[in-house]
């Protein structure tokens, strides 16, 4: 198995923002995606591996997500505070 390093390699980036070869290019649909982009000094893109993982919630290059339900959205725990909620709707309210 192959050592993954904090960053992703220069390869990576361009496989992720393919077609996309400028540097300035790169980093616009980096953040576009929502991803939090660093630029190095020779003002190519600076992207954690766990940035990637935290927004597209699976490693692109070889690892799949966790099937955690604990992840997702509580759908039945919105629904149970939805209803506990007092309506604030054009009710007349007693007065």
């Amino acid at each position: 198995m192959t050592q993954l390093t904090p960053f992703l390699s220069d390869a990576e980036i361009s496989d992720v923002c393919a077609p996309l070869s400028m540097p300035s290019a790169q980093c616009r649909y980096l953040e576009g995606l929502g991803l939090l982009v660093k630029r190095k000094p020779n003002g190519k893109p600076l992207l954690a591996r766990s940035e990637i993982e935290r927004v597209l919630g699976a490693d692109r290059f070889g690892r799949a997500a966790q099937n955690d339900p604990s992840t997702g959205p509580n759908v039945v725990g919105l629904q149970q505070w939805s209803r506990g909620r007092k309506s604030h709707g054009p009710q007349t309210q007693g007065r």
